[in-house]
């Protein structure tokens, strides 16, 4: 591929010689860690992708490409002003990160030790995957002190669930984002798991959801906002079955929590 770097940083400075260093590598392995996404390269480098809160991978495609990545996407669009990394492959399909906030960060890493990276470092294990399992979320939250909403989306615990899913999950579970982690039962702590891929699931089925500036890689909106049972409904009426209760809204660590007071315990 070629890459084409239009600024030197981001959230964080660019590492060096960046462009250089991805100009004739070629992706053997796209994965992701947390919120991060990977680019394992066959220069023995990883290359490290974080969206931040407005940057998007958007991909797209030449006239008469024939690069199966780009087939399904937009032709190139016209530059933009915030389109700060552009990666070509040679078949020409074209992926461009745009951040218009510049909250995201991209880093190069030896794939080999990429585990003990510090943005990697002790993250915790992803929910889709077999370490999130009951035994796992009760034996991180007893003892502990902070609100159940905070330590979901504590990265050591679980990796990956953002403001929008704990919400979700929560007010399915019908538990209280003010509650202590720790004093929640054991019974309802393990009944968190599989909600919470539920969530999950239905959210990556729909696209992820699209409030301000999220896109999906081919420009288009996500569409789980339209499932949403309790993020920003704040004074609509619950969904809950049975439930005359609703939606209240409390700032926790400067993110909005979304929950109804009457089911949610």
């Amino acid at each position: 591929m070629r890459a084409q770097v239009n600024r030197p940083d981001l959230r964080w400075p660019f590492p060096e010689r960046m462009a250089e260093r991805l100009t004739g590598a070629r992706v053997d392995r796209l994965r992701r860690r947390s919120k991060y996404l990977l680019a394992d390269l066959d220069t023995g480098e990883t290359l490290i992708v974080h969206l931040g809160m407005s940057g998007r991978m958007i991909v797209s495609g030449a006239a008469g490409g024939r690069d199966m990545l780009a087939q399904f996407h937009h032709l190139h669009p016209a530059p933009e002003k915030h389109d700060h990394v552009i990666l070509d492959t040679e078949a020409g399909a074209r992926v461009t990160f745009n951040d218009a906030r510049r909250f995201g960060a991209m880093d190069l890493a030896p794939t080999a030790t990429l585990e003990a990276h510090w943005l990697l470092a002790g993250i915790g294990p992803e929910p889709l995957g077999n370490g999130f399992s009951a035994a796992h979320l009760v034996a991180a939250f007893r003892g502990k002190r902070s609100p159940v909403k905070t330590a979901l989306l504590d990265q050591r615990i679980v990796a990956g669930l953002g403001n929008i899913y704990v919400c979700e999950a929560l007010h399915r579970a019908g538990i209280s984002p003010l509650r202590q982690a720790g004093r929640i039962s054991a019974v309802r702590v393990a009944a968190l798991v599989p909600i919470i891929r539920d969530v999950l699931a239905e959210a990556i089925t729909a696209g992820g959801s699209s409030l301000r500036d999220y896109r999906q890689a081919d420009g288009e909106l996500g569409y789980f906002q339209h499932s949403f049972r309790a993020y920003g409904r704040e004074g609509e009426r619950c969904q809950t079955p049975d439930c005359d209760g609703t939606i209240h809204r409390k700032v926790q660590a400067g993110r909005s929590s979304f929950y109804c007071p009457t089911c949610q315990r």
